[in-house]
């Protein structure tokens, strides 16, 4: 586990348990024993967010092959002959080193302490299911027909039709209740001697209560999450609140079928039962009708002041729980945007799954290739394919695209003056226009736009095109550089099929204005457009892309390459990969 997914779950599960008892706290008089319990239901789906794939909670990036059939994608044998690579100076490409603090390292540390800690906590449960195990062994089967019968009428009472088995034991001087698939009831050792007749049923009513209740499944889900979130002391006093709200609950059934007088002599039966336990407190896998000291007085408290709960209370508790569960269904797109990884859906019948591996030596990437004749896409990395990463300068097409539908730039008047600022390239140390801005990567360009453009009418664009992850929390300087803007392999070719086709609706125009200043080179009646760009943090190249489409006199091509590494993947380097696919197709 990372340190960033150990800090959301202790963020959402914190915030959860804090919710759940001001609620308790300021709703007292209009919840119900029942679902003041039900309540803590609501933490188990908070507590499984975090461990829920960011995929599933995610209402973003589902993209699905429109109108074509579906079909299992069919992976290809095919390996590559592996290319000797192309000069890479026929384009310029240049980017900046952008700083950030890289806490990676303490991944492998925190990683090492959470797993340390459920083993420690695992071995204390193991300890105590194995006393349970020894009581269990040593009880025995009663026999008494008085006591017997008790319990069958017990069983009628409360419509319980399963075979459970009532034991006794001399090791414990409290009644419990364990087991899932085969349930147990233990009394204490000759408890019809030391108990009434009535006592014996309130102790049976409520351990039925329990079984009906799943509870005992209940507290093996309790024990499990104490073990993910060890190191949060609230989930520990989330949790011994929620068995002592689970205690009342069952008390408060059994209380609504019985008398004034009857309730009372429930309440000694619990009194006279109290501290009697020999069982691990922290751990219970098992329901005991007795309880600590401190929460037989507050179970005694409840008890004195009963009152039959009114429909309108049963209303009020149940609008509680929705107010509570919208709660917690707002923490999903906080944790879908937490900077995990980020992939799209990816369904299309007329995909090729290919290996391209040879061309990758050394790198982590992808080439997704889509052929409008065959409306076919090639593919290398299925799974790298769909990941989302920086777009770097190959959001200089779009970037570009948006400043001249906003006017901000015309086509006429797209000239920027230098601020003499030197930079490390001498050719961005000097005035530029669209074209030339470009054809140099001059990432000043292109960031003054930005600030012309303004965060909102970026935000709109980005929405219309549906581009990426369409994120620009990193700033105005610098979301698409290494930062919260992200777009995966195939997005890219698919937005670059929409700009191709105009699907964006912008002016034509324009579209055929950026499409030429991202024009390479035309040989062999064939004409090459392309962007590169590369993800440079702390001065170390970790991301190359080269995005664009290639024409040719029957067809057109739409590609896109990514590659990563700790420190040589640039641009130039992702086109010369795709240079050497697409001309051992016989694309270009």
């Amino acid at each position: 586990m990372s340190a960033l997914h150990l800090a959301v779950s202790l963020f959402i599960s914190s915030i959860m348990v804090i919710v759940i008892i001001l609620i308790r706290k300021v709703f007292k008089n209009q919840l119900s024993s029942k679902w003041k319990y039900n309540l803590w239901f609501l933490l188990f789906v908070a507590l499984l967010i975090p461990y829920v794939p960011t995929q599933l909670l995610s209402f973003e990036g589902k993209l699905t092959g429109a109108g074509i059939q579906n079909s299992n994608p069919a992976q290809s044998g095919t390996t590559a002959e592996k290319p000797q690579l192309t000069n890479g100076n026929w384009m310029r490409d240049f980017s900046t080193s952008v700083h950030r603090f890289d806490f990676s390292f303490l991944d492998p540390v925190f990683t090492i302490i959470w797993i340390a800690g459920m083993l420690v906590v695992t071995i204390f449960v193991i300890h105590a299911w194995i006393k349970l195990w020894q009581i269990k062994k040593s009880a025995s089967a009663i026999t008494k027909t008085e006591v017997l019968s008790i319990f069958e009428q017990c069983k009628q009472r409360m419509n319980v039709s399963h075979s459970l088995v009532l034991m006794e034991s001399q090791h414990i001087k409290s009644p419990l209740m364990f087991g899932i698939f085969k349930p147990f009831i233990i009394l204490p050792h000759h408890a019809e001697v030391w108990l009434s007749k009535d006592e014996i049923k309130y102790i049976l009513l409520h351990e039925l209560h329990h079984y009906k209740n799943k509870d005992v499944a209940i507290n093996y889900l309790i024990v499990l999450f104490q073990i993910l979130y060890w190191f949060n002391p609230l989930i520990w006093i989330a949790f011994r609140e929620m068995r002592l709200d689970r205690e009342v609950a069952c008390d408060s059934a059994v209380l609504h079928t019985l008398n004034q007088h009857q309730r009372a002599a429930y309440g000694n039966t619990i009194i006279k039962l109290a501290d009697k336990s020999r069982l691990p407190r922290h751990f219970e896998t098992i329901n005991e009708l007795a309880s600590s000291k401190k929460q037989i007085k507050k179970r005694m408290e409840r008890i004195a002041y009963f009152e039959t709960e009114t429909k309108l209370v049963k209303v009020k508790s149940i609008l509680i729980f929705i107010l509570l569960a919208g709660f917690v269904v707002s923490q999903v797109p906080i944790v879908s945007a937490m900077p995990y990884d980020d992939r799209i859906d990816f369904d299309n019948g007329q995909t090729v799954y290919e290996d391209l591996s040879a061309y990758f030596h050394g790198y982590e990437g992808s080439f997704v290739l889509y052929d409008v004749q065959k409306k076919q896409y090639n593919i290398y990395n299925k799974d790298k394919s769909t990941l989302r990463v920086s777009p770097n300068s190959t959001y200089k097409i779009y970037n570009a695209l948006f400043a001249l539908e906003s006017e901000v730039i015309t086509r006429k008047d797209n000239y920027m003056k230098w601020n003499g600022q030197s930079y490390p390239y001498q050719s961005w140390n000097q005035n530029h226009n669209l074209h030339t801005a470009m054809e140099n990567s001059v990432t000043w360009y292109f960031q003054k736009m930005d600030k012309m453009l303004q965060k909102k009418n970026i935000e709109a664009y980005t929405e219309s095109i549906e581009y990426g992850n369409q994120n620009l929390s990193g700033g105005i300087e610098e979301y698409w550089l290494e930062s919260s803007l992200k777009i995966s392999p195939i997005e890219q070719v698919q937005t670059l099929k929409k700009f191709y086709t105009n699907q964006f609706g912008f002016d034509e125009k324009n579209i055929q204005f950026v499409k030429n200043a991202i024009k390479l080179e035309t040989k062999n009646s064939s004409t090459l457009y392309g962007k590169t760009g590369t993800g440079t943090v702390n001065w170390k190249n970790v991301n190359g892309w080269f995005i664009g489409f290639v024409e040719t006199d029957n067809n057109t091509y739409f590609f896109a390459t990514n590659i990563e590494n700790d420190n040589h993947a640039s641009g130039s380097i992702a086109a010369d990969i795709t240079k050497s696919i697409l001309h051992n197709k016989g694309i270009y």
